[in-house]
């Protein structure tokens, strides 16, 4: 087959050959249907970009950082492949890496990025600082997806953790639970503060004082849900269900009440947040309060390109919903 040339794609795409090296570039603003042109045609002739030479042309990388803070995460990868998703009709490819949840890993994570000479950073989650982040990108386009920041400079695409907390207990308080054991994320991600907080505020509108006795800090992880099911049923305060602060934690806390012959939802009721694939096949099926997270990496991805191109991107907030299955029992219906 005949290497495919600019020339090729401009016959054939009904345009001048400095449109399509325009649309190419991704740099200029190309009229819409110009720029669809001019895709098609690639797609139509199996054209493949030469990025190094691409990048030798623009003074670019193609390339856009990534950092993330859990690859084993499926939230995370489900925010990960929307990246890649919004990205691939582009001629960028992303760069990841990973804090591991810890602050001096995030910032050593971001620094090698930085290094690497990315045209761009998308940062999903994480507990770093607008000041921390600001001393080490200087000037790049940064996006920030699954957290949100007053710094104007930042682009956000994120969703009301608050919200999403006072839903997910007033769920249970609806169906009748009034002793509601939180596992709680990292005391500093702002993800477990701001759904702590909706929790807090759903207890308090049905005149319920938050018992610290029923509060316990996780990592996010499945074995940090089973150690804090273990703490609360050592502490001996009774409780009717259990408001996890991700479905990870929430198979943790499943597996423990299982290891104590406490029997879900008969015997204690769990929610979960982020609804994660594998929440439907738990057992019983997870009741969750549902997160866009790969609709949310394809927002950023969208993001970042358009900055890129020098066009605007304001912040950007998703809306989750409740998804009701089977661990939570409604007391409200029982018979007494």
């Amino acid at each position: 087959m005949n290497k495919v040339t600019i020339d090729d794609i401009a016959k054939v795409a009904g345009v001048s050959k400095s449109t399509v090296s325009r649309v190419l570039q991704g740099r200029v603003a190309v009229h819409p249907d110009k720029k669809n042109a001019v895709l098609t045609a690639t797609r139509r002739l199996g054209f493949k970009p030469n990025i190094v030479a691409q990048s030798l042309a623009s003074g670019r990388s193609m390339t856009i950082g990534v950092l993330t803070q859990n690859m084993g995460s499926p939230f995370y990868d489900a925010i990960a492949q929307g990246v890649i998703a919004g990205l691939s009709p582009s001629s960028y490819s992303p760069i990841f890496a990973d804090g591991r949840w810890q602050i001096p890993m995030e910032l050593s994570a971001l620094q090698s990025l930085v290094g690497r000479r990315v045209d761009g950073l998308v940062l999903i989650g994480g507990s770093i600082s607008s000041q921390q982040i600001q001393e080490c990108c200087n000037e790049l386009p940064i996006v920030i997806v699954a957290r949100r920041f007053s710094d104007s400079n930042y682009r956000c695409i994120s969703m009301d953790n608050v919200h999403g907390g006072y839903e997910a207990t007033r769920h249970l308080l609806d169906c009748g639970h009034r002793k509601i054991a939180i596992i709680r994320g990292l005391s500093h991600h702002a993800d477990a503060i701001e759904r702590h907080q909706g929790y807090t505020r759903a207890l308090e509108e049905f005149g319920i004082v938050p018992d610290p006795r029923l509060m316990v800090e996780s990592d996010f992880s499945p074995d940090s849900g089973l150690s804090a099911v273990r703490e609360l049923i050592k502490r001996g305060e009774p409780f009717t269900a259990i408001f996890a602060a991700n479905d990870l934690t929430a198979f943790g806390a499943r597996l423990a009440l299982d290891q104590h012959g406490l029997r879900v939802p008969d015997d204690v009721s769990i929610i979960g947040f982020d609804d994660q694939l594998e929440s439907a096949y738990m057992t019983p099926p997870l009741t969750t309060y549902h997160q866009p997270a790969r609709e949310m990496g394809h927002h950023a991805a969208k993001a970042i390109l358009k900055l890129l191109q020098g066009d605007e991107f304001l912040s950007l907030q998703v809306p989750g919903h409740l998804v009701v299955r089977r661990s939570v029992r409604d007391l409200t219906t029982i018979v007494h």
